[in-house]
Formats: structure tokens, C-alpha cells, sequence
């Protein structure tokens, strides 16, 4: 059983900072990727980061500057800074893991259960 479980959401003003944290727990020997979805009220699932085991980084438009994503690989936790945040950034925000392999053939994806990152103007 694979478990990703968020924490660090919550409410904020604009302009401020706040910190998420995946943690990937359970049968695992290795995640290929790491990374960040969100969903506003009334939209769709948006891609925000992902980080592979390399270190290489990708970021949304909307994001770049903004946010960094980062890994500890021993930990298989992934976290998402997030500063000068807008009205617009708030939304649930989801922890992906994908490629993740429990044996050396077994690959699969996990979702984690998202936290609400609420920015107030």
C-alpha cells in the first residue's frame, strides 16, 4: 500500500509564503516523478510542478518565479515553496507521484488527498 498524504495548506494573505509537504510512505523503491496539480473553484486540474529523481524541475506559467518544488529522495518527500501568492493561486492542491515502483517491474501513479491553500486580498 502507497500512501501520499499533503500538509502546509491554509489560509494566507497575498503577498505571503506557505510551504507544502507530500510524504510518500508504504512499498516503495523508487518514484520517477514528483509534483504539484491544484484546482480552483469552478475549474479544471491544473499542472503547477514536478520534480524528477535527477533534480530536473518544470513549473507552470503561472507559477514560474513564484514557487519551487524540491525533493528529498531518501525521505520520498516532495514540497512546494510558494511565495508572493495572489487570490489566484487559491485552489486544492494535489501531491502526484508517478513511476512509482514497488517491485523492480511493479510501476504505478498515486494521488494524494490535497489541501486547501486559501489566498486572501
Amino acid at each position: 500500500q502507497v500512501e501520499l498524504v499533503e500538509t502546509g495548506g491554509g489560509l494566507v494573505q497575498a503577498g505571503g509564503s506557505l510551504r507544502l509537504s507530500c510524504a510518500a510512505s508504504g512499498r516503495i523503491l523508487s518514484i520517477s516523478v514528483m509534483g504539484w496539480f491544484r484546482q480552483a473553484p469552478g475549474k479544471g486540474r491544473e499542472f503547477v510542478a514536478a520534480i524528477e529523481s535527477d533534480g530536473n524541475t518544470n513549473y507552470a506559467d503561472s507559477v514560474k518565479g513564484r514557487f519551487t518544488i524540491s525533493r528529498d529522495n531518501a525521505k520520498n518527500v516532495v514540497y512546494l515553496q510558494m511565495n508572493s501568492l495572489t487570490p489566484e493561486d487559491t485552489a486544492v492542491y494535489y501531491c502526484n507521484a508517478a513511476g512509482v515502483y514497488t517491485t523492480p517491474t511493479n510501476r504505478k501513479d498515486y494521488w494524494g488527498q490535497g489541501t486547501q491553500v486559501t489566498v486572501s486580498s
